[in-house]
């Protein structure tokens, strides 16, 4: 095997490592807070992008909920009489109406919805990027899959030729799913401000950044980056309909994804420079995140 193939390899097993731990603690600076607003319930909805899977202070066991996650910055800065995050890593739309469970672990998180009450006045959802893999991880085994089929095909485009259009049905069999749960928190929290985030930069508008700089051929991250595009606007497209609002938080990221310069990087890569889970925003990510939902409330 040669050491570039091996160096990939052992990118891809730190990853999967990566999905099942907690980096270490640091210090992080709090948000600073603003007067209380109409806002006076607040309930978070979502995955690891939105738990701040990482990011310390961790909280709710295998949530990997971070205090310091865009839902805690939005909260210290609305002051929320009552704040309710129930987000949590590897959740998928099911896990909205039914508890989220590990085998052999058991439940790791109640039904998502039931944090919701008629008194709830603002909502916030990330959800949906977990839906395009069929295992536990999610997004995450795509990015396993795309990493370690790098190591076979490194010139190539190994991961496009596997998935092929899987993934683009599966955001179309998302879209109609995202609708329903839309619906069914306006049926819960009728009186509430929702807004719906889609998922930050994470890959370049130039593919080829990531050269020597992340183990995934260059073909696979424009490949990768235009199925995070098609989700985001499928996200977008469903929130419209409903009458929610729309954070764009791709935006707020761009050029800061895994394939800038760790110093640039708010979204961290495949072995994270800054305390974060892998291909997951860091701490100044979830900071950046909160401005784009910020910006959407007001």
């Amino acid at each position: 095997m040669s050491p570039s193939r091996s160096a990939v390899l052992a990118a891809a097993t730190a990853l999967a490592a990566c999905l099942a731990s907690v980096p270490p603690a640091a210090a992080a600076t709090a948000p600073a807070a603003t007067a209380p607003t109409a806002y006076a319930e607040y309930v978070a909805l979502g995955d690891s992008y939105a738990a701040g899977a990482g990011i310390p202070r961790q909280s709710a066991g295998l949530c990997l909920r971070s205090d310091r996650n865009y839902p805690s910055v939005v909260a210290a800065r609305l002051r929320p009489a009552v704040v309710r995050d129930v987000s949590c890593g590897a959740a998928k739309l099911d896990h909205l109406t039914k508890p989220q469970r590990y085998p052999v672990i058991g439940e790791v998180n109640a039904a998502q919805l039931d944090a919701l009450t008629p008194q709830t006045r603002l909502v916030t959802m990330t959800l949906g990027g977990n839906d395009l893999g069929e295992g536990l991880l999610g997004m995450g085994e795509i990015v396993v899959k795309c990493v370690a089929l790098a190591a076979v095909s490194p010139l190539g485009a190994p991961c496009r030729h596997s998935y092929g259009d899987s993934l683009t049905a599966r955001i179309e069999a998302t879209g109609p799913r995202l609708a329903a749960a839309l619906q069914e928190i306006r049926r819960r929290s009728p009186r509430a401000k929702v807004v719906v985030t889609g998922y930050p930069s994470i890959l370049p508008d130039n593919e080829w950044d990531c050269l020597f700089r992340q183990p995934v051929t260059v073909s696979d991250a424009a490949y990768l980056r235009d199925v995070i595009a098609r989700l985001n606007a499928e996200i977008a497209a469903r929130a419209r309909a409903d009458g929610a609002t729309y954070a764009d938080v791709h935006a707020a990221t761009r050029g800061h994804d895994i394939c800038q310069s760790p110093s640039q990087r708010w979204i961290e890569g495949i072995l994270p420079h800054e305390p974060a889970m892998s291909v997951h925003p860091n701490a100044r990510g979830e900071e950046v995140m909160a401005e784009a939902v910020l910006k959407a409330v007001r």
